[in-house]
């Protein structure tokens, strides 16, 4: 923000080019040490998806599927795409923490140059830097660029595909539509319908701005939608047409069926709340669930991005953002219809409204780290919408824009760090006067010209980013484990099983009196929890002693699967502990009916599982498989506990 500019048609450029790659050097260099370092503290992030990340290092099949493990019982709730990147990782460099997590980091050094390149294009260089520094230091986006959710490459195919249209507003063609459309369908492949909630901006911006006639604009929407359907049809169509006897089942569903997962699951459900295999099992309200106001995943309403639980991750900007983004409109109200930048902006503000309403009035399952998908339209709108009001400072009513927007910043940065009072208590105080000073600062005609525009310049940046980079810290230099997690320091959030989870004050599986609203204890016979690291549970994975890994690995060859647990985290402990074959029985939560009883049975009767491991998971009701097969073995099985896991020698 330091540089020198000139005005060219309302773009703001860097006059040397030298600075300016030397400023894009150091944000990228900064952002891969910031991303990179200390990777592997978090150890096996989710385990959910590392067992799969594992499963896919050494079977193919299993790649391609996603499956759980290597022998293919399930797979994952999700399509394989985020999996492949790190499976193909960990085939090269061998199975841990580190070579795992290196290629979501590296999608998150790739989402901020992507980021900085498609501002640049329309907005000039200090703005691509400014945007590309405001998503670098999103707390959500720092947690989820070193975690191993699907939501890293999600990002960056959703910047991606607004890079693409942009490129198609500019010039009109086909083509850039078309790969728009390409990068949607992997978003699909990545995690479903979410990446939808691009494609009204992306449509309607384009609909409006395009240079084509109408018709013409129309078409290559068309087009846009077919290359969408081609680049996730393929995989979804190989996955449907495959003899289901010969491939895993399709974790999250009921029926065996990915477009079932697609539409209910991972889809409409997630807008209605009625998720059969939810965490809440068959739907159905469990325990601290509120009605249509609220619940086990938090209140729902216009106000849930600035709550607790999702304030501190993505709202630092928010209003600022939507302040620039109207004032740039405003600014180039009177250009022709096929302006790029009333276009990017357009687009850009969009995004961050359809998903914003979206992740607010969405009654079924929802995470904190969900709205990591704010995160780059959130960071354009406040680069391009600065730098552009900037440019145009010398008009009074822009320079009070400017002056409420660092204000909305400054309000949100004083709610936010009151949550954690704890927390760097003098960052507050500090934010206020600075930011106070800065919009004073640039309602003053004399503190924005020359060289006391500096001063303006770094008082309203600091006011709008030292909030969320102090919790982006906080984030780097906290490891996060588990199926929930959250950014930053504890808000006290409830919503979404307790708001998120942080490192060991994350992990309340062990104690019944810890769990939060809507949570589970075991549902079946051997499903207590178990406390110090050992059967796992619904939301954490298994740590499984050397003593019960030497048990495990003992024969290991003789056996498909060297143990069967209810639920993926349990699983996933076994699994990556001894780098064999764990079938997880039921799925995410025990909830899907996979596998029967009778073909539990057969499993067991033809020697492919040594040993059944009570504990975890939900099991679903006590009609449910997962229950049953527990039932089942408990009745003819001697159970032997070691290290305080119960075991069940199915091979006896």
């Amino acid at each position: 923000m330091g540089f020198p500019y000139r005005r060219r048609g309302g773009t703001v450029r860097a006059s040397s080019r030298r600075w300016e790659w030397i400023g894009l050097g150091a944000l990228l260099v900064g952002t891969a040490v910031a991303y990179i370092w200390g990777l592997g503290a978090s150890g096996w992030a989710n385990s959910f998806y590392s067992a799969a990340i594992q499963a896919g290092s050494v079977s193919w099949k299993a790649f391609f599927f996603g499956s759980s493990d290597a022998a293919n019982s399930i797979t994952v709730d999700k399509p394989p795409m985020s999996l492949w990147l790190m499976s193909l990782s960990v085939r090269i460099f061998g199975l841990d923490s580190w070579a795992m997590l290196i290629p979501q980091a590296l999608l998150g050094v790739g989402s901020v140059a992507l980021l900085w390149a498609t501002i640049r294009r329309q907005f000039g260089s200090a703005a691509g830097l400014l945007a590309g520094l405001t998503l670098a230091v999103t707390p959500v986006a720092a947690l989820m660029f070193r975690f191993n959710n699907p939501d890293a490459l999600l990002v960056l195919l959703m910047v991606a595909a607004v890079w693409a249209s942009m490129r198609a507003v500019e010039d009109g063609r086909t083509r850039w539509l078309v790969l728009t459309g390409v990068f949607v369908g992997f978003g699909f492949l990545t995690k479903q319908l979410q990446v939808m909630l691009v494609i009204p901006p992306i449509a309607l911006v384009y609909l409006f701005a395009g240079p084509p006639k109408l018709g013409r604009r129309l078409l290559q929407l068309f087009a846009a939608l077919g290359a969408a359907i081609v680049s996730a049809g393929w995989w979804l169509l190989i996955v449907e047409l495959w003899p289901a006897s010969s491939r895993p089942w399709i974790g999250g569903s009921q029926n065996n069926s990915i477009l079932e997962l697609t539409l209910g699951y991972n889809g409409l459900g997630r807008l209605s709340g009625n998720e059969t295999g939810s965490v809440t099992p068959g739907g159905a309200a469990g325990p601290g669930t509120g009605g249509a106001g609220g619940g086990m995943w938090g209140e729902t309403g216009i106000t849930r991005m600035f709550d607790a639980s999702q304030g501190g991750q993505i709202a630092w900007l928010i209003p600022s953002a939507l302040i620039l983004v109207v004032l740039g409109i405003i600014l180039r109200g009177k250009v022709g219809r096929e302006d790029p930048q009333r276009a990017a902006l357009a687009v850009w503000g969009l995004w961050l409204l359809v998903t914003g309403l979206t992740f607010s009035f969405m009654a079924g399952i929802f995470h904190s780290y969900y709205t990591v998908a704010l995160a780059p339209a959130i960071a354009a709108s406040i680069g391009a919408g600065s730098v552009l009001a900037w440019c145009n400072r010398d008009r009074y009513w822009v320079r009070i824009g400017m002056a409420v927007a660092t204000l909305a910043a400054v309000v949100m940065a004083w709610v936010l760090l009151g949550r954690s009072a704890d927390f760097q208590p003098w960052l507050r105080w500090t934010i206020l006067g600075v930011g106070i000073s800065g919009a004073v600062l640039v309602l003053i005609p004399a503190m924005t010209r020359g060289k006391l525009a500096l001063a303006s310049i770094l008082a309203v940046v600091f006011a709008g980013l030292a909030g969320p980079t102090a919790y982006t810290v906080d984030t780097l230099a906290t490891p996060h484990t588990g199926s929930i997690v959250s950014a930053g320091p504890d808000a006290g959030g409830m919503g979404g099983f307790g708001g998120g989870m942080r490192g060991d004050r994350d992990m309340r599986e062990g104690d019944p009196a810890r769990q939060p609203p809507g949570a589970f204890p075991g549902a079946f016979p051997g499903a207590e929890a178990f406390p110090g690291g050992g059967g796992g549970g619904l939301l954490s994975a298994s740590t499984p002693t050397e003593a019960i890994i030497s048990l495990l690995d003992a024969e290991a060859q003789s056996y498909t699967w060297v143990a069967a647990a209810v639920g993926s985290n349990t699983a996933s402990g076994y699994q990556l502990a001894t780098e064999d074959p764990v079938m997880a029985i039921g799925g995410f939560n025990g909830s899907d009916p996979s596998p029967t009883l009778a073909e539990f049975q057969q499993y067991v009767a033809d020697g492919d599982i040594h040993y059944f491991i009570a504990g975890g998971g939900m099991g679903g009701n006590s009609t449910g498989t997962s229950s049953e097969i527990a039932e089942w073995v408990a009745a003819n099985y001697t159970a032997t506990t070691v290290d305080s896991v119960t075991l069940y020698d199915l091979s006896s």
